[in-house]
């Protein structure tokens, strides 16, 4: 049995999660196109500067609140909302839908949550098992990201090697035909539809197939028989949904772990600890990688790893509100079929934590170098 706490870095060494921070009363509309190199003109200038405006006066009045966590202006700021969850991309699904022969009944031995770590992180291991944060650009394939997140920190951990896979392969190649979470490839899909394909495949290193759907394309799967796999798997577990207990035991015993939350309101995150999900009606529409928990200052949070380049939040990543009782605090999704739920779902779903955090969640077994 693995724990984090055993395994850190001491605390000289602790990952840095310094956020990208810039002066909102200096910077303004042609500070934003002359940062992200837009050439926007005429009526499209004007609509995007108006976008603009108005979402900095937004950020500025939120900060001005003194809220747990800042908000600042990124590459979304002038980006409408259908924009925005393009970079999204596990849509609507029930976490327990998807019927698959790889799936095996999740038995990790619970402990009470008193006997857990009282703070995990999995970028503090020594040696290093978590890479880089990456970019999915304009191509809904989050839950390819998370996929190959995991799987990259569970060799490590298993090998003590630690390679970049290839999320390209996974968003390409999985076959999607109930359409869980979407229709696959840049239209979503869902982790397990991932590690369903993965357990067939196998997956490749980066540089093997390399992400080239960053502006939202889709292409052919191109898996050629001279590619050859650098890990593989015998199949998956779905964490237990809506429960606090397991997914606490699961990212402190096994390693990071796929999740889904409702990412609506994440766009604008610069640091903190969030808490600006709409809780009563959650929109779950985003795989991320679950990395660790800890505490600030008396407030819980879970660190969560998002796949819009290390430029978005803390260093690419987000850390959200936890509590001991988030599986009691829950909302309703009343719109599972919005998104493309798997094919006939259309009943809400009950979605707790927050931002939903704890509705679906998995990892890969019986992970080995191919």
């Amino acid at each position: 049995m693995i724990y984090a706490s055993t395994l850190v870095a001491a605390a000289t060494l602790a990952v840095s999660a310094q956020a990208r921070s810039i002066d909102l009363n200096k910077y303004n509309f042609a500070s934003f196109v002359k940062e992200y190199k837009h050439s926007w003109q005429g009526d499209e200038l004007v609509k995007r500067q108006a976008i603009f405006e108005s979402e900095l006066a937004r950020v500025k009045d939120h900060n001005a609140a003194n809220k747990s966590w800042k908000e600042s202006i990124n590459k979304f700021s002038a980006m409408t909302k259908s924009e925005k969850k393009i970079n999204q991309g596990y849509n609507k699904h029930s976490a327990v839908s998807h019927e698959s022969k790889y799936e095996e009944p999740f038995d990790l031995k619970l402990l009470p949550i008193s006997e857990l770590p009282t703070d995990v992180d999995w970028r503090k291991h020594e040696p290093n098992v978590v890479t880089s944060v990456k970019d999915q650009g304009h191509c809904g394939s989050c839950w390819a990201f998370a996929t190959a997140a995991v799987l990259e920190s569970q060799v490590a951990l298993k090998s003590g090697l630690l390679f970049d896979f290839s999320p390209q392969q996974i968003a390409m190649c999985s076959p999607n035909p109930d359409n869980c979470g979407g229709s696959g490839g840049c239209y979503g899909a869902t982790s397990e539809i991932a590690f369903d394909y993965l357990v067939e495949s196998g997956i490749m290193e980066e540089y093997v197939m390399g992400y080239n759907a960053y502006f939202g394309d889709n292409a052919a799967c191109g898996v050629t028989s001279e590619m050859i796999p650098k890990a593989t798997i015998t199949g998956f577990t779905h964490l237990p949904t809506n429960n606090y207990t397991a997914l606490m035991n699961s990212v402190a015993q096994v390693g990071p772990i796929s999740i889904s939350v409702d990412a609506d309101t994440f766009h604008s995150y610069e640091s903190g600890i969030f808490d600006g999900c709409n809780q009563e009606q959650p929109n779950i529409n985003h795989a991320v990688t679950l990395v660790g928990y800890g505490e600030e200052q008396g407030e819980k949070y879970w660190l969560v790893r998002n796949s819009w380049s290390a430029s978005f939040g803390e260093a690419g990543y987000i850390r959200v509100k936890r509590t001991d009782d988030d599986d009691e605090v829950c909302g309703m999704d009343t719109t599972p079929h919005d998104g493309d739920a798997c094919d006939g779902e259309d009943d809400p779903i009950k979605a707790c934590g927050t931002c939903g955090i704890l509705f679906g969640s998995s990892y890969a077994l019986g992970v080995d170098l191919a």
